[in-house]
């Protein structure tokens, strides 16, 4: 094969593995949201309350924090290609389990495995995307959108499957597509399990034993931080427009504002995959965490119209965050390290999301949204002190490792 064909070949896959990837996060979020869809048609068939059946998905959404470790260590022990081979055929053999559940304990054990199987991607899925991209903003953002979007069609999909086909039909769909994916995916991506030795063991940007104990300190705190205002702003946003808009609006007005805010988000993921291309990715992460911050606080003082602008701007600086914290842990992050360290960063960020939840009904019942606001405010200020000493860092680093390469030359 000549070397231009050879090129064609390479990019070829590349587009293949990155829309794959595109597709497995959209399927992530979708497949964990059928359940909490399908349990109010459940409610009319086992004649049971509403809270007695949701508890029956508390298991996937555990399994889904905690296998995020294991998930990553394997794949960087292992392949990267098989498990997300795996991600997609567990996923659709559990939603497959869960549509053919004779009782509530194999429907439990089912969405339980869903977790475990869904818990993969993130992890493994996100170092696969940066080693393929090699770290492309405008892709890690656009694949940011595409589990948006996964999570954002779920109910709507999964109500309408099942008003069709019944509530076995919203699974067995799904599991259907998921299996078939999986067996696309094997046939058509090659094995990686060959390049675990060759995988790059050193960072862009390498610390020393010391600084790294300090920088990974501020990471776990970064990550409970940044996991607990995402899952409690994402949680509660429903409710703060419908409590903190005025005029007595409708449950559909409600519901089509709270869309919209969370569209800015998507949107701002798009523009931060451009500019961190553009401009150093650890000025733009500080930049969009300070922003976070200040937009929390005008939050919690705001009514009205003036309330949806700042939510919307703090749902950009959300996920704007997000898409920029992507790239500078990939830059500070081995590629032989990058499965395990992810794992750590979406477990510490799932497993808030448990918390996020407990807290909203806890503050919400002292004071309203006024003190869920402000506790809010109180973790970004956390996470804002905390980005802010790690970006310092890694900038007196990279100064002190360029001077050094200057002096050698």
């Amino acid at each position: 094969m000549s070397a231009g064909a050879k090129d064609v070949a390479e990019a070829s896959s590349r587009r293949r593995a990155i829309g794959f990837l595109n597709w497995g996060h959209a399927v992530d979020h979708y497949v964990l949201l059928i359940f909490p869809t399908v349990v109010i048609g459940l409610e009319a068939v086992y004649g049971r309350p509403y809270g007695e059946l949701i508890v029956l998905g508390t298991a996937c959404f555990a399994a889904f924090g905690v296998f995020s470790l294991p998930a990553g260590w394997l794949a960087d022990r292992w392949s990267r290609r098989n498990m997300m081979a795996l991600f997609f055929l567990g996923c659709g053999v559990s939603v497959a389990g869960a549509a053919l559940a004779p009782n509530f304990i194999v429907l439990t054990v089912a969405l339980f495995a869903l977790g475990m199987f869904a818990a993969i991607y993130h992890p493994v899925g996100m170092a696969m995307l940066i080693d393929i991209s090699q770290a492309r903003g405008r892709t890690l953002a656009l694949n940011g959108v595409c589990g948006n979007l996964g999570a954002a069609l779920a109910a709507g999909i999964t109500a309408a499957l099942a008003s069709w086909f019944g509530w076995r039909g919203a699974f067995l769909i799904p599991a259907a597509a998921c299996v078939l994916t999986g067996v696309a995916f094997l046939a058509l991506m090659p094995d990686d399990s060959h390049r675990i030795g060759k995988r790059a063991s050193v960072a862009e940007v390498v610390f020393s034993p010391r600084m790294a104990a300090i920088v990974f300190g501020l990471y776990v705190v970064i990550s409970l931080a940044g996991g607990l205002i995402f899952n409690t702003v994402s949680v509660a946003l429903p409710k703060i427009v419908d409590e903190r808009l005025g005029g007595g609006i409708s449950l559909m007005a409600v519901g089509g504002l709270t869309t919209a805010v969370f569209l800015c988000g998507a949107l701002a993921q798009l523009a931060m995959g451009r500019l961190v291309e553009r401009y150093p990715p650890l000025l733009l992460y500080s930049g969009v965490v300070a922003l976070q911050f200040a937009a929390i606080v005008w939050s919690a003082f705001a009514t009205g119209v003036m309330l949806l602008v700042a939510l919307a701007v703090t749902m950009s600086a959300i996920y704007g965050q997000v898409t920029s914290g992507d790239i500078v842990i990939a830059r500070y992050t081995a590629d032989a390290w990058r499965g395990r360290v992810y794992a750590v960063r979406y477990f510490l960020t799932f497993v808030s999301s448990a918390a996020a939840v407990s807290a909203i009904g806890l503050l919400h019942a002292q004071g309203g949204f006024d003190l869920v606001l402000g506790a809010i405010a109180a973790v970004a200020a956390v996470l804002l002190v905390s980005v802010q000493s790690f970006v310092l860092l890694a900038m007196s680093l990279e100064r002190g490792q360029r001077r050094v390469i200057q002096a050698a030359e």
